[in-house]
């Protein structure tokens, strides 16, 4: 965690001054952003570590805790980071020294834990007391350069040490072990991919810089998860993910099937997931089979009573038999040797985390010292320019070593050219150095090393020595001065040391790509012509065939009809609720028979304070007549009422009291007219052209109403004719027909008031 530095005031404030308190919060969050972004969530393209990691290998690399050293307490550990480096508490740093280590968490881990680090089914880690810790040889990657003036230093929090600004990553590790972390605004989520595919990448787009990003994906297949499994999404789906840095891909268990005694079998997952864990599967099929009551719910609902039903029918035992020796395995015993192995575990795919999506999002921070989401290709070219300059700052400190050595050695080689006048000036002279310096042309360097010469140095052998040493020096110096002024051999250089660096520490890649299709359970339903009846209380059923006689149906006390709807099985109902929301069901999987059907809120979630008001059926493209009755309305189409969220989602926004007109199917012509009725008697027409079409919403005024006057019916006629249903005198119910020149009057613009209709009639609607 990183402390948010407080907004910075003037040097001259005073107790007089104000500051306007919107831009104070302003400056504050946006201060505080920045630090969470850049100093806590984030990583850097750079070396694909976040502050507090950094910190960390820096810390041990400096405790001399290499691959080979003997491994420490953790506490030790933190208490060095939280003292030099990270002042902040204790868990935060011990947490990520944790996840360094964890084998299930990193593809190629950077600490080397002894003692427990938790494991994959969320165990925590022991006490930093009782662990151990050291870096892995994979580390040096990270941290063998980081004293040859490869990368900046900066002081630590309060100035009494140095820390890096960045580590010398000699690969990417940002693709290597991907990072995870959540900021203010933004998130990140890079998967790890295998190294010697990332390195075979990273030499190509060195080659060739403007080599696109489908070339590339040649060498990277996709991303190599810790725990192996298997990534079934398309190449065309991995390849749009990579490209605009953004995207999800499906990943499932990879399993085996046991042959038993007696022609039994059983099924064996033996990889699983990113972020999916044994005890979670078993958790989630304990869930199944014995399901609880939903909160707001008086039963179990029919969906839950299917799956415990379908999972009882088909599993018989499920066993965790992973240990020490291997990581993952859950073995699956079926009902009935007989059943079929691929729809058995096509089941348990459906139902549980064994199949899953893995979210892709590239964000990093840039060379540029910015957040931003990249592509695979951005990634790479960055790390790969950050690469060269590592190297050209490498060798030109090298250069800066080789040269300070030639000089000493030129120093001494004049000494053994001159040894007894040198040791003349040395014995008779009261200030040797300048002596010295006078006599022989030196520099103060040679003559401070030549005064602190040792005698037995003086030898004969020793200048032999110096000669050598000399000659291979000065080699040295003009192959790092080449490397300098050439880029090609740069490049040369950069390309072997990773192609080294990949055969030391690569290994074959854990997950395996190969597309498939998304595992789903298809319910057949039969083709048959259904009636569905939906009663005033919300209880749904449906009757096999058309034309069924209302009056003999029976309701329980107190209840009555409110809807039938004749469809086919295998039509999508869509129900409307008075809340404006939509509710999609199948009508196949409506209980059938003479009973009294089920609470449609155990279909649905449904909100306890809406109820279900029209139920409708169409093709995706009938299109439909929307309207409140305030006077908004719009058209749509029956797929704009398609969803498949069991909560439904919002259609039409009502305003409280506002009631839902019924949805009026009908066929567009251009000579289409929209008729409006008011509860005043008033009808108003306008073309259908002027209206709008929308997904769903509040849409336009239909027609001006008079306060306390709402819009009674609404409907599309041809243009021809329109009907119009209501009462006369005594409520016996009569309709008035208008043709063209009777609706003539009425036609006007669409938002208008309309005229009133025969005054001795009240109507009721269209």
């Amino acid at each position: 965690m990183t402390d948010a530095p407080s907004p910075a005031l003037p040097a001259d404030f005073s107790a007089s001054d104000s500051v306007p308190l919107g831009q104070y919060a302003e400056r504050a969050y946006l201060e505080y952003a920045v630090s969470v972004v850049k100093g806590r969530a984030l990583p850097d393209v750079c070396d694909g570590q976040k502050p507090v990691q950094r910190r960390i290998l820096y810390a041990m690399h400096e405790m001399g805790l290499g691959a080979s050293a003997k491994p420490v307490k953790s506490a030790r550990v933190v208490g060095e980071v939280l003292g030099k480096f990270h002042p902040h508490g204790d868990a935060s740093a011990y947490d990520a020294m944790v996840r360094l280590a964890q084998d299930f968490s990193l593809r190629y881990p950077l600490v080397d834990g002894h003692g427990n680090f938790g494991s994959r089914d969320g165990d925590g880690a022991a006490a930093m007391r009782y662990t151990e810790a050291r870096l892995t040889p994979i580390a040096s990657l990270l941290l063998a350069e980081i004293d040859r003036g490869t990368v900046d230093l900066k002081p630590n929090y309060d100035g009494s040490f140095e820390e890096p600004t960045l580590l010398p990553a000699r690969l990417p590790m940002l693709l290597l072990n991907g990072a995870s972390g959540i900021a203010v605004g933004m998130a990140t989520e890079i998967p790890s991919h295998n190294l010697r595919e990332i390195a075979e990448a990273a030499i190509a787009l060195i080659k060739k810089p403007t080599l696109p990003l489908a070339d590339l994906m040649a060498y990277v297949a996709g991303p190599d998860f810790p725990g192996g499994g298997q990534i079934i999404s398309a190449p065309k789906d991995i390849l749009a993910a990579y490209e605009s840095g953004r995207g999800t891909l499906t990943v499932r268990a990879r399993w085996k099937i046991e042959e038993l005694a007696r022609g039994q079998w059983q099924a064996v997952v033996y990889e699983l997931p990113p972020h999916t864990s044994s005890q979670r599967v078993l958790e989630e099929i304990e869930d199944l089979t014995n399901p609880k009551i939903k909160k707001g719910k008086k039963a179990l609902t029919q969906e839950q009573t299917q799956l415990k039903q379908l999972l009882l029918s088909q599993l018989d035992t499920v066993r965790d038999e992973s240990g020490k020796d291997v990581a993952v395995r859950l073995v699956f015993e079926p009902k009935s040797s007989r059943q079929s192995p691929d729809e058995f575990m096509n089941m348990l795919l459906t139902h549980t985390s064994l199949e899953g999506s893995s979210s892709i999002n590239l964000v990093a921070i840039g060379l540029d010292g910015r957040p931003q989401q990249k592509s695979l290709r951005q990634l790479l070219s960055e790390w790969i320019a950050y690469r060269f300059t590592t190297v050209r700052r490498r060798v030109r400190h090298r250069l800066g070593e080789v040269d300070d050595r030639i000089h000493i050695l030129e120093g001494r080689l004049t000494v053994f050219l001159h040894i007894d006048e040198v040791i003349r000036i040395i014995r008779e002279s009261d200030e040797p150095k300048a002596a010295l310096i006078e006599a022989f042309q030196l520099s103060e360097r040679q003559a401070d090393d030549i005064l602190e010469i040792r005698l037995r140095q003086l030898a004969r052998l020793e200048g032999i020595k110096i000669e050598q040493e000399l000659a291979k020096l000065r080699d040295e110096k003009a192959e790092l001065e080449h490397l300098l002024g050439h880029d090609d051999a740069l490049q040369k250089l950069l390309i072997k040391e990773i192609r080294d660096d990949a055969k030391t520490y690569g290994d074959a890649r854990r997950t395996l790509i190969e597309a498939s299709e998304k595992a789903s359970i298809a319910v057949t339903v039969v083709d048959e012509p259904l009636t569905v009846l939906l009663s005033q209380k919300g209880w749904i059923r449906s009757r096999s065939g058309h034309g069924i006689e209302l009056q003999n149906l029976g309701f329980k006390e107190g209840d009555t009809l409110l809807a039938a709807l004749e469809c086919r099985s295998v039509d999508t109902l869509a129900l409307l609720g008075s809340d404006g929301r939509v509710y999609n069901l199948l009508a196949g999987n409506l209980p059938g028979g003479r009973g009294d059907g089920v609470p449609v809120a155990s279909l649905i979630d449904i909100s306890p304070k809406s109820r279900i008001v029209q139920i409708l059926t169409g093709t995706p493209e009938q299109q439909l007549l929307v309207a409140g009755s305030s006077g908004y309305g719009f058209y749509c189409e029956f797929k704009d009422l398609l969803t498949r969220q069991k909560a439904g989602k919002a259609f039409v926004s009502l305003e409280t009291g506002e009631t839902l007109l019924r949805l009026t199917p009908f066929v567009s012509r251009e000579t289409s007219v929209v008729a409006c009725l008011s509860s005043a008697n008033r009808l108003h027409i306008f073309p259908l052209a002027e209206f709008k079409s929308l997904s769903g919403g509040r849409g336009v005024i239909t027609m001006a109403l008079d306060e306390g006057e709402t819009l009674l019916d609404i409907t599309v006629s041809d243009g021809d004719s329109l009907v119009i249903n209501g009462t006369g005198r005594g409520g016996k119910p009569q309709t008035l027909t208008l043709d063209a020149n009777d609706m003539a009057p009425y036609l006007g613009k669409r938002a208008k008031k309309g005229k009133p209709l025969v005054a001795s009639l009240k109507f009721a609607g269209f």
